[in-house]
């Protein structure tokens, strides 16, 4: 009799050994499962910067980001919706608005949706940003560009609050955004700063008659980011009296900073 309890006990045992085997076994095939599909799949971060502006704060709503295939198929990053103040991310400060996987091949849009609580300050006082198109269908910014299964992408959208806000004849304001798409993996950069200190100071880049701005913030740093590799003219314009400055032959290389040092008037 004991026997017997200890054969039917001893079963009993493996049968469970047996069973949790075929339970790791299980999930280990769905882990693997999951992990095949991820590989088969592009991971795109878009982040946003901006260049600086003259003025207290420009307040930019984010509703929500799409990618536009060149098949015409549109997917929704997650997206980090809130309200942003542009002039929190410049000269190389920059925070993440969406992220998400995409399927692999070619994508031709990256549309930027915004709400209706854009505002600007200016001298201590709010006025609201009207903004018609970005409300209605979203702010279309052509990027054309094949993204390979299994890597992770990078684009920074640079929102220029400076060129982007238009004060009416009446004294309001409107936003009509001015932003460039760019890929970090295929630019450079310039940085540097000016003495004496100054703010709003125009720095320029040109190369092969096309140019890049920027100006400068509180401490007279400035950044140019998003810069084709090549070879540089920047010219420095300060207010009156002091004259523009012009450095030649700079050469800027895919993922280096190019540093001017201190540009003296």
């Amino acid at each position: 009799m004991k026997t017997t309890q200890m054969k039917a006990g001893t079963n009993i045992i493996i049968q469970k050994i047996m069973f949790a085997t075929f339970i790791g076994l299980l999930f280990l095939q769905f882990t693997s499962c999951d992990s095949e599909k991820d590989t088969e799949k592009s991971h795109l971060t878009v982040r946003m910067t901006d260049a600086p502006a003259n003025y207290d704060a420009v307040m930019v709503d984010v509703k929500s980001v799409e990618i536009i295939g060149n098949g015409g198929t549109t997917v929704l990053l997650n997206a980090n919706a809130g309200i942003y103040n542009l002039l929190d991310f410049s000269n190389g400060l920059d925070t993440m608005i969406a992220s998400g996987d995409l399927e692999a091949g070619s994508i031709s849009q990256i549309r930027l949706i915004l709400g209706t609580n854009n505002s600007i300050l200016v001298d201590g006082v709010v006025y609201p940003l009207s903004t018609p198109s970005a409300e209605q269908s979203g702010l279309k910014l052509q990027v054309n560009q094949t993204f390979e299964p299994g890597v992770d992408y990078y684009i920074l959208l640079d929102f220029d609050a400076n060129q982007s806000v238009v004060k009416t004849g009446n004294g309001a304001y409107k936003l009509k955004p001015v932003i460039r798409t760019i890929n970090t993996a295929i630019t450079g950069s310039i940085i540097g700063s000016i003495s004496p200190i100054g703010e709003n100071i125009v720095v320029t880049a040109t190369s092969n008659g096309i140019s890049y701005s920027s100006v400068t913030n509180a401490n007279g740093k400035f950044l140019i980011s998003g810069l084709p590799s090549g070879t540089y003219s920047i010219t420095v314009t300060p207010a009156l009296p002091l004259l523009p400055v012009t450095i030649t032959a700079k050469t800027v290389v895919v993922g280096v900073s190019t540093d001017l040092g201190t540009v003296v008037f």
